[in-house]
């Protein structure tokens, strides 16, 4: 159903078709999580092989909760988050590759924020930043596994990060993802990273990043067609791991191989109570556009964030709607901005 002109108002990249029909803004406007006023991201890319990290940073603070969906997860100050814990904001989230290695990354961003004395401020007086983080695995994929992502990537990144909309397909979190592993990972494809944003006619803002290394396809929710997945044994055509799940031949999702790891971002004023339901309906988004989802290989996990610079009344099942569908969408820009590396061609260069 097309959302009418004078509900919303949906931002994307410059060139890029809306994925759910609605009405296009200027071409200068921020389609990604940035847009969400508060919020800085931004991204270290390694060189030596494809991995890297991605850091949201919030520097007045947020209202934050997480839901943990997939069954193998690399996880940091998640219990934190927890409505019944003490703490009530963080100072960023870190999304990095590198599997429970590339959790390191979220020292380089403490150290970054505690340089700046933006924290907790425990005894009254002595610095803590709260910086949760969530990593996939790509340690197979392009070079040594040795090579992952550190506390110097997590600094590099919250050096990079501004208010600029933020680079999405082989960048930071993304760089190592792939996504397809159905028919075995010979024929995936290359994921990557992605971002979208919706602005509400009364001001309400919702955004998400997402980083896709799903064993699943990516599916588009508003056409029912797969955009990147397992391929055909030629390699050349997508096998759609769909008819491979009801042929019996779909391979199962393996440990150590996938996750799909993101962020939903709102300018509402939420309690963290609010913030994890919200984070629970965005997961929705995940079984919307990637099939199958939520797997015992896979470690999805959703952060929200809530800003609370509109202080306006909120409709929690509103917001985690959008989220859903905020998350959707950046899973579809993750692959359709990929461009392929050894071994993993992208959506864009299969027909």
């Amino acid at each position: 159903m097309r959302v009418p002109v004078t509900a919303a108002i949906l931002v994307w990249a410059i060139g890029d078709a809306p994925m759910h029909g609605a009405a296009q803004t200027a071409a200068s406007a921020n389609a990604t999580i940035t847009a969400v006023p508060g919020i800085k991201a931004g991204h270290h890319t390694l060189s030596e092989r494809p991995t890297g990290c991605t850091v949201v940073i919030v520097e007045g603070g947020a209202t934050a909760g997480v839901d943990v969906r997939g069954s193998a997860p690399a996880t940091a100050e998640t219990d934190l988050l927890k409505p019944i814990n003490l703490v009530q904001q963080v100072h960023a989230i870190v999304l990095s590759g590198g599997s429970a290695f590339g959790l390191d990354s979220r020292s380089g961003v403490m150290k970054y924020l505690d340089e700046r004395n933006i924290g907790f401020k425990a005894f009254g007086n002595i610095n803590v930043p709260i910086v949760p983080a969530a990593s996939l695995i790509d340690l197979n994929v392009g070079g040594s596994s040795k090579i992952r992502p550190t506390a110097d990537c997590g600094y590099r990144a919250a050096q990079a990060a501004t208010t600029a909309p933020i680079e999405e397909g082989n960048v930071g979190a993304g760089a190592g993802a792939t996504v397809g592993k159905g028919a075995g990972r010979d024929l995936a494809m290359k994921g990557g990273l992605g971002s979208a944003a919706i602005q509400m006619a009364d001001g309400l803002i919702v955004a998400a990043v997402v980083a896709v290394n799903a064993a699943g396809d990516v599916i588009d929710p508003a056409t029912g067609r797969v955009v990147a997945g397992a391929r055909t044994p030629d390699g050349k055509s997508l096998a759609d791991a769909r008819r491979l799940l009801t042929s019996g031949s779909l391979q199962p999702a393996r440990a150590g191989e996938n996750t799909t790891i993101g962020i939903v971002a709102t300018n509402a004023t939420l309690t963290k109570t609010q913030a994890t339901k919200v984070a629970e309906m965005a997961q929705d988004g995940y079984a919307r556009a990637i099939f199958p989802s939520h797997t015992m290989g896979d470690g999805d996990a959703i952060f929200a964030l809530a800003t609370g610079t509109r202080t306006e009344a909120v409709d929690v099942s509103r917001i985690g709607s959008l989220a859903a569908r905020m998350i959707a969408d950046a899973v579809l820009r993750a692959v359709t901005q990929a461009t392929s590396i050894p071994g993993y061609p992208a959506a864009r260069d299969i027909p």
